[in-house]
């Protein structure tokens, strides 16, 4: 039997055939920035990874999900509803459930405001409370599940926390409302190395303490890798290969993933030669948006005639869903 929500649906989120196009350039062509992109989350809590180099369209459909954008085609659900006709209260309560944490910190909050108006009026607006001494105990409890306390952000304005301090503040207020689901757009990408393992292992307790589910977008491999469930691989605003991220990034099956995995730090360089042909890189971005067939047919190695004129079908392996002309004898 199916895990249904309250509401009767089965899937915390649903992203159905969804495609955005955008001009390249004032005077440009009309591309997809997305092409057809369908995946879901359960309702089991999750961290599900968008990874993609720049340009793949992560970002894009991160603000898609959060409302900032409209599909040009299909549909995003939550808990069965459309999130793009939502109104009143339905848009409301979709607030509360999803919220989001940017890249930069200090571009979420005014550099003239003090950083606790923020926390404030996000507990007054969208939670209801009036009480000022419920408020208060609310944003200090939210703020210590982040290593924080309201004493110590109460009377700062942005530039006077550090980076990591500003982004465990913006992570505190996407908390405030009690969410289902987070969107963390490269959270960790803008602070040093040393800084980003606390913020990973905040969005790891909030999913394992709160049972809240994240979608963590990112082009660094390593990182997803120790945070997430599962992973999706865009390319040219096409998701190529998803599935539990123990199997993409340990057995890939599409050639755009196995080339992704030269990033990550290698112990033995010699084992690459084992599923990796050289492949030439060339500025061919804007044919790649356009093709009718595979969106990496031009870069791949294995690539024939069909791979440039037919879009392949998504072909499920074990547990994993590639997009491939590779694979389709399975």
């Amino acid at each position: 039997m199916k895990d249904l929500t309250s509401d009767g649906a089965a899937c915390l989120l649903e992203v159905k055939n969804v495609s955005k196009f955008f001009r390249y350039g004032f005077f440009g062509f009309m591309f997809k920035a997305l092409d057809n992109v369908n995946f879901s989350l359960s309702n089991e809590p999750r961290i599900f990874t968008l990874a993609g180099e720049s340009g793949s369209g992560k970002s894009t459909l991160a603000k898609i999900i959060l409302g900032i954008h409209q599909p040009d085609e299909g549909r995003i659900l939550y808990k069965g509803k459309d999130i793009h006709h939502l109104k009143g209260s339905d848009a409301k309560w979709l607030k509360r459930e999803i919220q989001a944490v940017f890249q930069d910190p200090y571009a979420t909050f005014n550099p003239l405001k003090r950083v606790y108006h923020y926390l404030h009026e996000t507990v007054k607006s969208l939670m209801g409370l009036t009480n000022e001494t419920e408020i208060q105990n609310h944003i200090d409890n939210t703020l210590s599940s982040v290593g924080l306390r309201l004493s110590d952000v109460r009377e700062k304005y942005p530039h006077e926390l550090s980076g990591g301090e500003l982004q465990r503040v913006a992570i505190a207020r996407a908390l405030l409302t009690n969410p289902r689901l987070i969107v963390a757009d490269e959270p960790v990408s803008m602070l040093d190395a040393s800084l980003r393992i606390n913020i990973l292992n905040i969005f790891k307790h909030i999913k394992d303490n709160y049972g809240i589910s994240l979608i963590y977008i990112t082009h660094d491999l390593a990182t997803a890798y120790y945070i997430s469930d599962d992973i999706a691989i865009l390319y040219r605003g096409t998701i190529l290969e998803r599935g539990p991220i123990s199997i993409v990034l340990n057995k890939p099956f599409h050639p755009y993933t196995k080339i992704l995995l030269e990033s990550l730090p290698e112990p033995d360089p010699k084992s690459k030669s084992q599923y990796m042909r050289p492949i030439k890189l060339s500025q061919i971005e804007e044919k790649e948006f356009l093709m009718r067939g595979c969106k990496f047919a031009l870069r791949c190695p294995y690539a024939d005639k069909r791979c440039k004129e037919e879009t392949p079908p998504e072909i499920k392996i074990d547990e994993v869903i590639v997009k491939c002309w590779l694979y389709s004898n399975r």
